[in-house]
């Protein structure tokens, strides 16, 4: 039988074809190094089937076997032949022809145990943890075998078994490798029994190491550090294991395994060589000492570190070495312990074996030996609440909107749109006999007889007729007639078949008459609310005036265009809730702005950006449990969200929570890795609306400032970028969507972050982020700092230089801005955004008196990003240049986008003036005064221009 064929397949029954000589053979399984049983003897003829058919069982918890063992060690099913005996022989002797192994925990196979081993409630308390120890690279020299003499190589470490009571999972027998190849990959895992199986059947069916992955965490794991681990694992010295050893963990050994967890990061792993018992040099035992060495390993992220083991895992025993004199172990050198171990009354590390051990730590250090682990469980020791729990919670704070009621379109419309006639004109005609008849209509009266009713019908038609309300009425109802025939009966041509005209008339008016009854029977309902009239501006427009309203912090009319985007059909759409939200945040209300972002949770409860800021509003009040779930369902929506992960790891940084902190920023940092730089924010759903009419796409978050500072912020846009990094870092991105939603306490602690980030660290992108925030508070000289710091790293960057501008126009230096704002479009690469750019630059032409340059970056604003205020500032330059006709097209195309603007007016009265339009000048004028002009210059000087030509002003 090949043993490597009986390992892939179901050995029970055991099936062997024989050819040859006949033989006597039975089988035999063993488990925990007892024998559960034997075959019958079987004898064999040539060519024949032999079937071994038997039954055995072993008693779990009866002192010998536990949960544990069947964790982790499989049943051996060895079949054997017995020998022919010779002369003067008195016991049999056997042969094994193969053996095969039956792993309990993946072989499908049919258990009967007259009750459960563990109920459901300890079932879901425990877990089963696995350990694959691999390999340890460039082990030192002093690890050579330049003795001769063969030496175990063993690693172990301690987990709990009970609350009292610690195992040692012992992994002997590695393998001294002298390099020159790599491991080959896939490589079949080992079971930890050692010569106790023969040769075939020492592998675990199904358990494959394969290459690294990038869940792979810890030292030597970076790019820089490849080439490194390259070199070491083909040429250098190693020793393998390949060993997986399993361990059942009850709910007392989980609690204290996250216990100790919680007390200390690190994990001890102890390796040693050492020689093999009872190996004798020249007819004597060998000397040779044992060589040891202590790694530790981050539980929260499985980082293997060499490092003192007192100082850094808080152990001042070695387990290892109290194991190995262990008699049993020293007599077979092989077999993992299985016994309790107890540190208490283990041996405790000396000050000599303290300077020992620092020795050792510095001779792998000098080696940079390290050792590659993989740790599993079963069940994750925190469980994660499942989504449908995290929706339903969500939905129990924000409940959902009910959906809209279909917007009825074509053929639907036109019967709707004429049964509300026949509604309007039923009311008029009701309301015209009131009129006549209200006197007669007394309560509780009889009703009229045939005649009666005959006669006030003529008289009310006869009223219809005679004060032209009944040609109205047709005349009212002919267009949804009209609108009938054409979409719903489909006819747009005129009829040259005189039949066939009276035929569709006739057709016509039974479906008019049917329709008719169908509107009165429905007279008594109450109307629904007329829909109000959509705005001539569509809605990149409507939200790119707002931003220009909030860089001149005009923030009433900021939120005048907000709820113009509302009050149309995109009051559905939660990224424009969002952005309101936004808004409120800016201006400090922060009732106003959970609302908002509440209301956009209930408009799409899966809407990421929505339920991160309701998170961090949550934390800002001090509901952690609500801002605990909002993020959580932000990570399982968007579970490749880099922002969503490291708010997560945010959040729980300031509940002081380190190692859910650190499984949230290794979940970021995956996700970064793999992620575009351009999605990696939240998803399709921040955008709300792509490029229209010219308009860009402007991030609602990135303008304005607080009602008590000025705003330093250009009006910047969501979906563009001068530059994008790969080498980025997850707190940088998370701090642009911060700054970008205006929650400047949690980008200030995702700054701090980044600073002690090993990847990250001050650098361009840090230092600009940071005099955002700066300018953002307030702290225009520390942002004035950041920013020079900023250029040092590089002269290159328009966004640097353009924010250098904004500082300098906020603090009144108009001509270092200029400057700026120069250097910024002199650049080959853009910045983020050009409109505040292009917008204050000329703004300062026209305060020194350059209206020829004024005109023409007016001009090229306009031709990007048109808006009211740059045609009102390219009207402004053209009349400063006596361009009166290109000044009042310009004026007339402001007047458009925004009617409500005074300046707009009170420069059209200027203009109607110089040219002569006495009509234009006086209604341009009474639009500015009724508009409230507080530009003092400008109406002094419009009273001086009325005083000069005599006209324009209807007090004259």
């Amino acid at each position: 039988m090949d043993p490597l064929q009986a390992t892939r397949d179901k050995p029970v029954p055991v099936k062997i074809t024989l050819k040859g000589e006949p033989l006597l053979s039975f089988a035999r399984a063993e488990f925990n190094d007892s024998v559960l049983g034997e075959s019958q003897r079987l004898d064999s003829a040539t060519d024949l089937l032999v079937e071994y058919k038997f039954t055995c069982s072993f008693d779990c918890y009866d002192g010998t076997i536990t949960l544990d063992d069947i964790a982790q060690k499989p049943i051996i099913l060895t079949v054997l032949e017995i020998l022919p005996k010779e002369k003067k022989q008195k016991e049999e002797k056997t042969s094994v022809l193969g053996q095969a192994v039956v792993d309990l925990p993946t072989l499908d196979v049919t258990i009967c145990t007259p009750e459960p081993l563990l109920s459901d409630v300890q079932l879901s308390q425990s877990n089963l943890l696995k350990v694959v120890i691999e390999t340890a690279y460039s082990v030192p020299e002093v690890w050579s075998n330049d003795t001769g003499l063969p030496f175990n190589y063993v690693a172990a470490l301690q987990v709990p078994l009970s609350t009292e009571k610690d195992q040692v999972l012992l992994f002997s027998n590695g393998v001294l490798k002298m390099g020159g190849e790599r491991e080959t990959v896939p490589r079949p895992k080992r079971w930890p029994l050692g010569p106790m199986l023969a040769p075939g059947a020492q592998f675990i069916p199904g358990g494959v190491i394969g290459e690294p992955t990038e869940m792979e965490v810890g030292d030597l794991t970076s790019t820089e550090e490849k080439e490194f681990r390259v070199e070491v694992e083909t040429n250098r010295k190693r020793v393998s294991w390949d060993t997986e050893r399993r361990c059942f963990m009850d709910a007392g050994a989980v609690a204290c395994l996250i216990r100790r967890i919680v007390d200390c990061r690190l994990w001890p792993v102890e390796v040693m060589r050492s020689p093999d018992p009872g190996v004798t040099r020249g007819g004597k035992q060998g000397k040779d000492k044992p060589v040891r060495g202590f790694a530790s390993l981050c539980c929260s992220s499985l980082k293997t570190k060499l490092f003192h083991l007192l100082l850094l895992t808080k152990q001042n025993t070695s387990v290892l070495r109290e194991t190995m004199r262990m008699p049993a172990l020293q007599g077979r050198g092989q077999a993992s312990s299985n016994r309790p171990f107890d540190t208490q009354k283990a041996g405790v590390l000396l000050n000599a074996d303290l300077m020992s051990l620092f020795l050792l730590w510095q001779m792998y250090t000098e080696a940079r030996t390290y050792i590659v682990i993989e740790i599993s469980l079963e069940k994750p020791l925190l469980p994660k609440r499942p989504p449908e729990e995290l929706a339903k919670r969500v939905m129990e704070l924000i409940p959902p909107r009910p959906p809209l009621p279909r917007r009825p379109a074509g053929a639907e419309r036109a019967v709707l749109e004429y049964q509300a006639q026949i509604n309007s004109v039923t009311g008029q005609i009701l309301e015209q006999y009131q009129q006549l008849f209200g006197a007669a209509l007394v309560s509780g009266s009889q009703p009229l007889d045939l005649a009666a009713q005959e006669q006030r019908k003529t008289q009310l038609i006869g009223e219809l007729n005679y004060s032209g309300k009944y040609f109205a009425f047709k005349e009212q109802i002919k267009h949804s007639v009209v609108r009938i025939a054409r979409e719903k009966m489909l006819r747009t041509e005129a009829f040259t078949d005189q039949e066939q005209l009276q035929g569709f008339l006739s057709q016509l008016y039974v479906f008019l008459v049917d329709e008719m009854h169908v509107a009165l029977n429905k007279i008594l309902s109450v109307d629904a609310p007329e829909d109000q009239p959509g705005s001539p501006l569509n809605c990149a427009q409507l939200k790119h005036f707002a931003l220009e309203a909030q860089l001149n912090q005009d923030y009433q009319l900021a939120a005048t265009y907000y709820q113009e985007v509302l009050l149309t059909v995109h009051h559905r759409d939660p990224g424009h809730w969002f952005d309101y939200g936004v808004f409120h945040l800016l201006t400090k209300d922060y009732l106003k702005a959970e609302e908002c972002l509440r209301q956009a949770v209930s408009v799409n409860q899966s809407h990421v950006p929505s339920l991160l800021m309701c998170g961090i509003l949550a934390e800002m009040a001090g509901h952690f449990e609500e801002a605990e779930t909002f993020i959580e369902r932000a990570t399982r929506v968007a579970p490749t969200s880099v922002t969503a992960w490291t708010l997560f790891g945010l959040f729980y940084e300031g509940q002081e929570n380190a190692i859910q902190a650190e499984m949230a920023f290794l979940e970021a940092n995956k996700q970064l890795k793999t992620t575009p730089v351009k999605t990696m924010l939240i998803n399709s759903e921040t955008k709300t609306e792509t490029h229209k009419e010219g308009v860009p796409q402007h991030n609602p978050k990135e303008l304005g400032g607080t009602p008590t500072a000025p705003d330093p912020r250009p009006v910047t846009s969501r979906c563009h970028s001068s530059s994008v990094k790969l080498s980025t870092t997850i707190y940088m991105e998370t701090v642009r969507f911060l700054l970008d939603s205006n929650a400047l306490q949690m980008a200030q602690r995702a700054l701090a972050q980044e600073l002690l980030c090993p990847e990250g660290g001050p650098s361009s992108s840090y230092y600009l982020a940071l005099a955002r925030l700066q300018l953002l508070s307030g702290d225009f000289g520390s942002a004035e700092v950041s920013l020079k710091e900023a250029l040092k790293d590089t002269f290159e960057n328009p966004d640097v230089w353009a924010w250098s501008g904004h500082l300098h126009f906020l603090t009144g230096s108009y001509g270092e801005a200029k400057d700026c704002y120069k250097r910024t479009l002199d650049l080959v690469a853009d910045p983020a955004d050009t409109h505040a750019v292009y917008l204050r630059l000329a703004e300062i032409y026209l305060k020194e008196g350059k209206f020829e340059k004024a005109k023409t970056t007016y001009m090229r604003a306009c031709k990007s990003s048109p808006s009211c205020l740059t045609w009102l500032g390219l009207g402004i330059a053209c009349y400063q240049l006596g361009e009166l006709t290109e000044a009042e097209d310009a004026l007339m195309e402001a007047n458009v986008l925004n009617n409500t603007n005074a300046e707009v007016w009170g420069y059209l009265s200027l203009v109607c003036l110089q040219a002569g339009k006495r009509l234009e000048a006086e209604q341009s004028y009474k639009y500015a005064i009724k508009l409230d002009l507080q530009n003092e210059k400008l109406l002094q000087e419009i009273k001086e221009l009325q005083a000069q030509v005599r006209f324009g002003n209807p007090w004259f």
